[in-house]
Formats: C-alpha cells, structure tokens, sequence
C-alpha cells in the first residue's frame, strides 16, 4: 500500500508530522552575517503553512566556508538570533533544520585565510573566472581534518540553537561536491579514484558529525543524483555514494541535482529568465549568471524533472530518501510516495505559497500556482531577500532588522 505523504515520518531521533519538507534555498536575509527578522518570519510562514520541517540555507562552517558576506557563518555570537527562528518554526509544530556546509572553491568572499580557496583537487577554479580566485588548492590532511572538526562543531552549535535536524550540504558543486564530484576531485590518493573513494571524506565528516549529535538530532545528507555536466557524476555515481552514506547512518538523504557553475539549470530544470539577470543588484553574480545563459541549453520545465536519476537511487538503498526536483501537486507527491520515496522536498512552490501544504491537505487546491520561472532565485540578491514576485512584495525593513 502507498503511503500517504500526510503521514509521520521518523528520521534518526526526529519524528516529523507529515513527509513535506521545505527545501534549504538560500534566503538573503542574513545581511552582515546575522539571521535578521525577515529570516525567522520566512520560516515560521512555511511552519505555520503546515510542513512538517523548513531547512536554513547556508549555515557556513567557518568564515572561509561563506560564499558571500552576508552569510551566516555559525559561531556562538548569532545563537540567539537561531534561537528566536526555531521557537518560531516550533510554535507552530513544525521541525527546523539547518544545513551546514562550506563553499570550498566556490566562493567570492574578498578575503581569505589561505592564498587560495581549498578543494578536492588543485588547478584551475572556474568560478574564479568571476571571483578573480583563478586557482584552488588540494586540501592536505590537516585542512581536512580542521574542517572535519568544523562541521562538528558547526552542528553542535546547531543544536544549541535548538534545530532539530542538521543537513550536510555535499550537492551543487561546494566543497564536499568537489570530493564527489569527478569534474573536480582528481586526486591520486584514498580520497579520489572511483565514486565510492571519492565519498571517503564526506562519510568521514558525517561520521563524526553523527557520532557528536547523531542521538539528538537528525543528520541528513544533501546529495546529487545527476551533475548535469559532461565530466560530472552520473545517477550511477549518486546511486554509490548513497550506499557509503547509509551504511555510515545517515538518517536522509535528500536527493538534488546540478552544479552552481556548470549546469544551474539542472539544479532548477528550468533557466534563469533574461530580464530576471538584468534586475540583479549584485554586478558579480549578474555577470556570472550572463555567462552562464551564453552556454545553458534549451531546457523547459517538467514537472519531477530529476524523477529519472532519483529512481536509480531509490533502487540502490533501503534508508530513507527525500525527493526534490519539480514537485507541484498533488499528483506529483502521490507519485513519489507510489514510488517508494519517503518525504517530498520542496523549495519554489514553498516560496510561492507558503501554505501550500495546508491547502493540500484540506484539499483546496491539487496544484501550486508557481510557475517555476526562477525570479525567485535570483530576488535573494534583492533588499528584501528571496520571494515570489508573482505575489505582493515582502517587507523590506524587516531584512534590515536582527532577529533579536
């Protein structure tokens, strides 16, 4: 019998109170590092909404790991601030998750602690084309071990704050990406060669990740079931890496696809919109993202668009998976759940309509009214941080606001 997607899901420690998960979708509303206002209503919309658990973008290890500056970086200053968004997702029944993660080479920051930013491997770092950071650096064993014992302490500070849930973030081309990845991680020793040794050093940082909060909280992995690119990983690669992940514990894997760099679009299924690029504040991810329209391929949005790939994985572990890729009715979670997936994760329908999952449940709707045309990605660039322009515009100031 399928299951209901409005039914209990239990992941590691956590019981959730239904299968929808809200997506980690990077907000912008964390200007000079700190969780402001706009932050913790956003969450505690999509809680009220009736999902069962909304994921915190970005939640950067370290201050290396940021991609941008106004990023949240986890240290012990913004505990109150965490703290007032997971009372708020929390007074209305919901779990909150916060993905932790580093950008390794993928990053604009304008300072840096090393000359170059790390990777798997060393050599020519493509977004650097943008960031002006040609070159990234081979992590050797005392780096790896460092940031191994960040995402430790990243995640305990998690807990503190009250999440329930933390997400390795090992998708779209960050630094624990660049390990799986085989465009990036072209290393000669335990950690390169085949999917399975390229996995060695993310399972490595979720076994003490789950070994330091594993019994408290739920340690859940982001993953890609296609890189999209011509050198990438393969559903055949993700399908691997997903069983190193389960027999190291993970308790969820969510499965994604796409490159931040190589292939976007992959990530969304759909491409950026042209005059979308053109409204971007921020001149370097505006001519970033111009480059990228020059080679992006001709792609119209399906609904379950990474269906295909995310299949190959089910198929290949028995531990629980969330599906992320184009969900936007009714029909398309029911089949997901007759397909064998345990949670639905979703990101753009969310933001359109933060009730989405209550009007699914009362049955006033079967289908979102997104319309997958991505300004939404592009509107965290935006004063007000990221939103659904098809709707009224959120308020601004409350962006400008601490949380606390």
């Amino acid at each position: 019998m399928t299951r209901s997607a409005f039914s209990p899901l239990t992941i590691g420690p956590l019981t959730l109170r239904n299968r929808f998960i809200k997506s980690a979708t990077n907000e912008g509303m964390a200007p000079g590092g700190i969780p402001s206002r706009a932050l913790v209503e956003h969450h505690r919309a999509i809680a009220a909404g009736g999902a069962a658990m909304t994921t915190v973008a970005y939640c950067a290890v370290s201050a290396d790991g940021r991609t941008f500056e106004d990023q949240i970086h986890l240290h012990r200053g913004i505990l109150p601030h965490l703290r007032a968004l997971t009372d708020a997702v929390h007074a209305h029944g919901a779990a909150a998750c916060a993905q932790i993660t580093h950008g390794g080479a993928f990053t604009f920051l304008k300072q840096l602690s090393t000359r170059y930013p790390l990777s798997a491997s060393g050599g020519f770092n493509a977004v650097g084309v943008v960031s002006g950071r040609l070159l990234r650096t081979q992590m050797d064993a005392a780096q790896m071990e460092l940031v191994t014992q960040q995402f430790v302490d990243g995640a305990q500070l998690a807990v503190e704050a009250g999440f329930d849930a933390v997400e390795l973030h090992m998708g779209h081309g960050y630094l624990l990406s660049q390990f799986l990845s085989p465009g990036y991680n072209k290393r000669r020793d335990g950690y390169g060669g085949d999917a399975v040794a390229r996995a060695r050093f993310p399972a490595q940082i979720l076994r003490r990740v789950l070994d330091a909060v594993g019994t408290r909280v739920a340690v859940t992995c982001k993953i890609g079931v296609d890189e999209g690119f011509r050198k990438g990983g393969t559903a055949e690669d993700a399908a691997a890496i997903a069983r190193v992940l389960e027999r190291e514990g993970a308790h969820l894997l969510v499965l994604s696809g796409g490159m931040n760099v190589e292939s976007p679009w992959a990530i969304f299924g759909s491409p950026m919109p042209r005059e979308a690029v053109e409204n971007m504040q921020n001149t370097v991810v505006k001519l970033s993202t111009r480059l990228m329209r020059l080679i992006e391929p001709k792609v119209q949005f399906k609904p379950l668009y990474l269906r295909e790939h995310s299949l190959k994985v089910r198929s290949a572990v028995s531990m629980p998976l969330a599906y992320l890729g184009g969900a936007q009715s009714m029909d398309a979670v029911e089949q997901i759940m007759a397909d064998g997936f345990d949670a639905v994760t979703m990101g753009r329908a969310l933001i359109h309509d933060a009730r989405l999952v209550q009007r699914f449940a009362d049955g006033s709707t079967r289908v979102s009214g997104c319309t997958a045309c991505n300004r939404c990605v592009v509107s965290m660039y935006t004063p007000a941080g990221t939103h659904c322009v098809i709707g009224p515009a959120p308020d601004a100031s409350l962006n400008a606001m601490p949380a606390v």
